[in-house]
């Protein structure tokens, strides 16, 4: 360590950063199980052990938040995960270096644009009356539609306007994986008279398949955490129906509602951690079983 003490110090601040915001707050978890009240505080507050948690088991809204929840999650996930992988596949094989750099400069570029900003320019989008997407919609014959008023829209709106921004970013994950391939193994199969397609087949998806059995591990872990930033200003009165998940209801529960009930929703809170848990494990143990790589 006296040798090393610059490499300690290099991480002495994420290790600081990880102990103080994620692991110091599991010592609040304990309020899920007490009726807890700011002027009792957490020791003197009520044990009442899993009364909240199955108070939000008989909630008429628990079938709604957690299929929402599930269903944008799912649909994130299974509409989202091929297309970095795609997008690299592609772009590995372009030979003009300006065009390939301008590609990848252009699709990760929305990677950078904060969350609110991204909602706003999405609402400006489609805005009935001078919206782009429903001037060209009118341009064409048709009615103006109100996308963000129709629950139907608002899952397809939310997945697709992540996949445009995080797109770019995923595919440096996959284009790192692929400069890792060896040359020599397509020099052999274009020796064989192997085509580009077969040869990303062959050669270049199995090359990514580790990365990409990884990142599918740490996406199903974090399925029940779908955006809540994005998803409350995207929210309004009329797709609500569609639009709330876990992480808005457990917000609205804790700060905005006329009864804050911070045990009511750490309940919650903690609920969907152990979901996550359990499909983690879950994953990784079928990754594991069908010879791919796994988290350990």
């Amino acid at each position: 360590m006296k040798r090393g003490w610059r490499l300690y110090a290099l991480i002495a601040l994420p290790l600081f950063y990880l102990l103080l915001f994620k692991y110091v707050p599991m010592y609040g978890i304990v309020i899920a199980f007490k009726n807890y009240t700011a002027s009792t505080g957490i020791l003197g507050s009520e044990w009442v052990g899993l009364e909240h948690f199955e108070r939000f088991f008989r909630s008429y809204e628990f079938g709604r938040i957690l299929s929402n929840t599930l269903i944008l999650s799912l649909y994130s996930l299974a509409a989202g995960f091929p297309f970095p992988i795609l997008l690299a596949l592609s772009l590995n094989d372009v030979k003009n270096r300006l065009f390939k750099n301008t590609v990848q400069m252009v699709s990760y570029a929305p990677y950078f644009i904060s969350i609110v900003v991204m909602v706003g320019i999405i609402l400006e989008m489609l805005e009935p009356r001078h919206g782009l997407v429903n001037n060209l919609i009118r341009l064409f014959g048709f009615e103006a539609v109100g996308f963000m008023n129709d629950p139907s829209y608002f899952k397809s709106i939310f997945v697709w306007s992540g996949i445009w921004q995080t797109v770019g970013f995923n595919c440096i994950i996959y284009m790192a994986a692929l400069a890792s391939v060896d040359p020599v193994l397509h020099e052999a199969a274009v020796v064989d008279g192997a085509s580009k397609l077969r040869r990303m087949w062959h050669i270049d998806l199995p090359g990514i398949m580790p990365v990409a059995v990884i990142l599918l591990i740490l996406n199903t872990g974090t399925i029940l955490d779908s955006g809540f930033e994005k998803v409350l200003l995207m929210q309004n009165p009329l797709n609500l129906s569609t639009s709330e998940v876990i992480d808005s209801y457990v917000y609205k529960v804790a700060f905005t509602s006329q009864v804050v009930n911070y045990s009511y929703s750490t309940a919650i809170g903690l609920f969907k951690s152990i979901i996550g848990l359990i499909l983690l494990v879950a994953v990784n143990k079928i990754a594991r079983r069908a010879g791919q790589s796994s988290l350990w």
